[in-house]
């Protein structure tokens, strides 16, 4: 556990100072974003003819209203957050592989319904939106990545039976027990 305590922070800063490097930006978070957008825009026109991507914007809707997905919004972060603490954690390469991977697919299939949502909420409330961007959304996105991480924790218990089990309180003594 300490071994965790101390990798954890180390890979969370590593990978977030990455992020925000020019290179990796224009490689990597840039064209994500857009096609995060694109994703999100192609899900919308399937009943929502009136919906229109350009880069990271999507717009349209009812009210015409427009939404663009920035740093922050495009699932990076929980990604980020995940993956140190995947790496942090002491288990195989190819169990943190797929770990990653399926956690990678999680966080975003869940942050793509919250651009949609996100977007509909502004067309339909732009108090609604706020509230919902800034409170609700951020911290499911986080929830999502804590419980994606417990289940691959869970996931390599099963398939790990030599790891020691789980320190459970001794059960009392027979002969202490009050009668």
């Amino acid at each position: 556990m300490l071994k965790f305590a101390l990798l954890f922070p180390i890979y969370l800063i590593v990978l977030f100072v990455l992020e925000l490097l020019a290179p990796v930006d224009r490689a990597v978070i840039a064209p994500w974003t857009g096609f995060l957008a694109d994703m999100c825009g192609a899900l919308m026109r399937l009943l929502d003819s009136s919906v229109v991507v350009h880069g990271n914007i999507i717009a349209g809707g009812a009210a015409g209203f427009a939404i663009a997905i920035e740093r922050g919004c495009n699932g990076v972060e929980a990604v980020i957050i995940l993956v140190a603490s995947m790496l942090a954690y002491p288990a195989s390469w190819r169990q943190r592989a797929i770990g990653i991977g399926v956690g990678f697919v999680c966080v975003q299939a869940l942050n793509m319904v919250r651009i949609i949502s996100l977007f509909y909420l502004g067309n339909w409330n732009r108090v609604w939106f706020d509230w919902f961007h800034l409170y609700v959304w951020q911290a499911l996105i986080v929830a999502d990545a804590l419980v994606v991480f417990l289940l691959w924790l869970s996931w390599i218990r099963r398939r790990t039976p030599d790891l020691p089990p789980p320190a459970t309180p001794a059960a009392p003594d027979a002969a202490m027990t009050p009668a």
